[in-house]
């Protein structure tokens, strides 16, 4: 069968779509973004039978307003449902569901190419067990309890939803950009995701064959699920004071992010768009796979790590549904923007080394600026300081998280 063309979603539109999750409330904003990547799939799996581009190229398009509508309403619930000691926890326990799909979906190249020289399809039972897995997941997201429904375990209660309206949620929006919290965060939202078609395209295809490019991937992901289970405990448990929590999860991140960049200018310098090396292959090159699959992988690490800090931040910044799933929204949007212009970047083939330059400064720049937000807008935890905190006003159909 031939190989369906990559037709990558249109940026996540949360921007537009953060509002409807204070209207629509968590259940059909999730249900509404899971129902598009099954239409996704699905144009996969059409394309294997028809080869008609179109399809697939309007799947991609409604995919990514579909997942403006997933990250928004992740985002919210990720950040306000968990208690505030415990937000760096379900942030990591999220990161890692979320990039389990990201191993399965390495190894599935890994196998099929594993003696192949081209990419091979795979087979329509896979694409209709992808689909499988998303129609249930999108099944799934109608039985998320409203905010009010949500008692912790430690007996306090999420703050009730008040379903908005259009014209609220756009001044809302538009407020967003002029406050200084979320200008603070901009730049760590912008950096997030534009490394990664540098990492991808510049790091993993340009130096790798193709099954070593799916093991690695599988690395990369995993990495990733270590790399958030490992800042979730730095957030959340290490000291204390919040505050001071969220000093040292920043520092750790920014000192470890020096280290991985460092190393990839090192090994950036041995290459360039003009010069590429011999692809390397995890059976045959020996020790000169080593330095660069570790590397790539340490990419991975440093994403989740560096993308798990930010949501905390954005978690401890207030406890209200409403207010949050805004501002995930705007991360989201600022973040979907970034890594928009870094596609393009990639395209126009600017110069390896300055891209990676470019990427290294980004995420550096951003530290100090959380550092900041942090010193200026987060409070350390005090008993009885959440609205909703008295297990009392607790009804009898809600159900503890």
């Amino acid at each position: 069968m031939p190989t369906p063309p990559f037709t990558p979603p249109l940026p996540s539109l949360a921007f537009s779509v953060v509002g409807l999750y204070n209207i629509l409330g968590p259940r059909f904003t999730l249900a509404a973004g899971c129902s598009t990547y099954v239409l996704y799939a699905g144009s996969f799996l059409y394309y294997n039978h028809e080869q008609h581009q179109a399809f697939a190229i309007v799947a991609g398009a409604i995919l990514g307003i579909g997942a403006g509508f997933l990250w928004a309403g992740e985002g919210a619930i990720m950040t306000s449902y968990p208690p505030p000691h415990r937000k760096g926890t379900y942030i990591s326990l999220f990161w890692s569901i979320f990039n389990m799909g990201g191993v399965i979906g390495g190894l599935i190249p890994f196998v099929l190419n594993y003696n192949r020289s081209e990419a091979a399809s795979v087979n329509d039972g896979t694409y209709i067990g992808f689909m499988c897995f998303m129609a249930a997941g999108t099944l799934l997201s109608l039985a998320i309890l409203p905010p009010s429904k949500v008692v912790r375990d430690d007996g306090t209660r999420c703050t009730n939803i008040r379903y908005s309206k259009v014209s609220t949620e756009v001044v809302e929006i538009c407020k967003l950009f002029l406050n200084w919290k979320m200008l603070l965060i901009a730049p760590a939202a912008w950096a997030s995701n534009f490394f990664y078609s540098y990492q991808f395209n510049n790091v993993n295809g340009a130096l790798f064959n193709l099954r070593t490019r799916g093991l690695n991937n599988v690395f990369y992901w995993g990495a990733q699920m270590v790399g958030s289970v490992g800042i979730g405990y730095i957030l959340d448990f290490s000291f204390q004071s919040r505050r001071k929590r969220g000093f040292v999860g920043i520092g750790v991140v920014s000192v470890l992010g020096t280290v991985i960049w460092a190393g990839g200018l090192a090994n950036q310098l041995g290459y360039s768009h003009e010069d590429l090396p011999s692809k390397l292959d995890f059976k045959d090159s020996a020790s000169d796979f080593a330095g660069p699959f570790v590397l790539y992988s340490s990419y991975g690490l440093l994403d989740a790590m560096f993308q798990s800090m930010v949501y905390w931040v954005i978690g401890a910044l207030a406890d209200d549904s409403e207010i949050l799933s805004r501002y995930a929204g705007f991360y989201k949007g600022v973040q979907s923007a970034g890594a928009a212009i870094a596609w393009q970047v990639d395209t126009h083939k600017v110069p390896l080394l300055t891209q990676l330059i470019v990427n290294w400064s980004l995420t550096t720049v951003s530290y100090p600026l959380l550092i900041i937000l942090v010193m200026l807008a987060v409070k350390d935890e005090q008993k009885g300081d959440e609205a909703s905190a008295n297990p009392a006003s607790v009804d009898k159909d809600s159900k503890p998280l």
